[in-house]
């Protein structure tokens, strides 16, 4: 989801979609409706947490407005 700054919505923008945010390895680290909110707080707990737990991928200090990648930090 990095590059989306806002949550995405159905029903012409009246219902945020719940978005499961995943690790690397495809594990939960977060579930949220508000997709901005997470950007600016609670994402920096899980930046520091998944910098140190998978240190070949990106986590960019403002990823809201990062564009999205497949790569790793190796091939970037």
């Amino acid at each position: 989801m990095f590059g989306e700054a806002t949550n995405p919505t159905i029903a012409q923008g009246r219902v945020p979609l719940v978005l499961e945010l995943l690790s690397p390895a495809q594990r939960p680290l977060q579930i949220t409706r508000d997709l901005s909110a997470f950007w600016k707080g609670a994402y920096r707990e899980v930046q520091k947490e998944m910098k140190g737990r998978y240190p070949k991928h990106v986590w960019p200090d403002d990823p809201a407005n990062t564009a999205p990648t497949r790569r790793t930090k190796k091939y970037s």
